[in-house]
């Protein structure tokens, strides 16, 4: 039986976003190459061409210099046709990356931040901090499709912090809400340690695994959970808190390390964990000593997580990711003992980097959503050409 208008058109969409999917991320394709990609006929491939072209999702690249001859037509998706913005915002800093539609970064800042900070104080630094990556960017906040923020404490589903133990002025705060009144678009808040573990999934040493457990581990300590591919929150949002576990030991962060013997005095308190890895490193017996009884506690939880989840892969990430040779092997032996079957260990590549790019990435989820899931209402434009009507806002 012959489509009907509505099945057409519903065609139409599902062409369109088989179309997209095969240009993100990817190298400009020719007709030709899209349509043995895609599986469409030619005549097809080019007029989902044609309509995406005048929607502003693709746009012909012109021909390399030295060409010779009549070269073939190529496409590429407009990843530069919008934009996002991940900030990280830790108790001693803010981090805003600036990423195309792809989660290709374009511009970078940081910000240092105190955790006592007044609420006032905390917000204006966002702010600057934004408006200086933007400013990097050649950008306005205009441009701005999604703004996602990866934050300590737990997060509810709204954006409200509804405790934080490294910032106390973000405790019962609706935090959604006031970077909303901040930024005229669609504002996402998720948990730091959630958004490392995502990005970690996207782009780091666990891409493409279904079950990670992602180890948070620096000034402070804190898990992030992938399972069966997603981002795993719990019922309540506390999934993963096990530094709220007193027998763990991860409350009081990595103290023994802080508090070993030979740090020297004087040495400013965010560098004393550093100093005590280096000197591990270097074979010192009290560096190692302090070393051990770190990774003991480390172990309680991660074996915990790993005995209930059974996950592929634990990452190490955060901060102390830098010391992955000092802190593995010990965590190694100790997870051997106690877990039925080991999962592969190892350390991020991201390091400092990981929940600003997590955030990026989750902000990328959103947009996909948005506009290229097989059941959103229409592959919406996202710009306007001069010579088609202005499309609705992308919030």
């Amino acid at each position: 039986m012959p489509p009907m208008g509505g099945d057409l058109s519903r065609l139409r969409q599902l062409n369109a976003l088989t179309v997209i999917k095969t240009l993100r991320g990817a190298e400009a394709a020719t007709l030709s190459a899209l349509a043995e990609r895609t599986g469409l006929s030619r005549p097809s491939t080019k007029e989902v061409i044609d309509e995406l072209s005048a929607m502003g999702w693709v746009e012909e690249v012109p021909p390399a210099s030295g060409t010779m001859g009549r070269p073939a037509r190529r496409y590429r998706f407009r990843a530069d046709g919008g934009h996002l913005m991940g900030l990280d915002i830790g108790a001693y800093h803010i981090r805003a990356a600036l990423a195309d539609l792809d989660g290709g970064v374009i511009a970078e800042t940081r910000r240092p931040a105190h955790p006592g900070a007044p609420l006032e104080d905390r917000l204006a630094a966002i702010e600057q901090a934004a408006a200086t990556c933007l400013a990097l960017g050649g950008l306005t906040i205009a441009d701005l499709w999604a703004v996602a923020v990866g934050t300590t404490g737990l997060v509810g589903p709204e954006g409200r912090v509804i405790m934080s133990a490294s910032i106390p002025a973000w405790r019962d705060l609706d935090l959604g809400g006031l970077l909303g009144e901040m930024f005229p678009c669609r504002v996402l808040v998720e948990n730091d340690s959630r958004l490392a573990a995502l990005a970690e999934t996207r782009r780091g040493v666990a891409r493409d695994a279904r079950d990670v457990v992602f180890l948070h581990i620096g000034r402070r300590m804190g898990t992030g959970l992938i399972i069966d591919g997603r981002l795993h929150r719990g019922f309540g949002a506390a999934a993963g808190e096990i530094v709220m576990l007193p027998e763990a030991g991860w409350r009081d962060g990595p103290v023994d390390l802080n508090d070993a013997a030979i740090v020297p005095d004087g040495l400013p308190p965010e560098d004393a964990a550093g100093f005590t890895l280096a000197a591990a490193r270097d074979g010192d017996p009290t560096a190692l000593d302090a070393v051990a009884r770190f990774t003991d506690k480390l172990a309680v939880g991660t074996a915990a997580a790993v005995l209930l989840l059974d996950p592929e892969i634990v990452v190490l990430g955060g901060g102390f990711s830098r010391s992955a040779d000092v802190l593995l092997p010990p965590l190694r032996s100790r997870l051997e003992r106690v877990c039925l079957r080991m999962p592969k260990l190892s350390a991020s590549t991201l390091g400092d980097e990981c929940v600003v790019l997590g955030a990026i990435d989750y902000a990328i989820e959103h947009l996909d959503q948005l506009f290229f899931a097989p059941d959103a209402p229409a592959l919406r434009p996202p710009v306007r050409p001069a010579t088609s009507p202005p499309g609705p806002d992308p919030t």
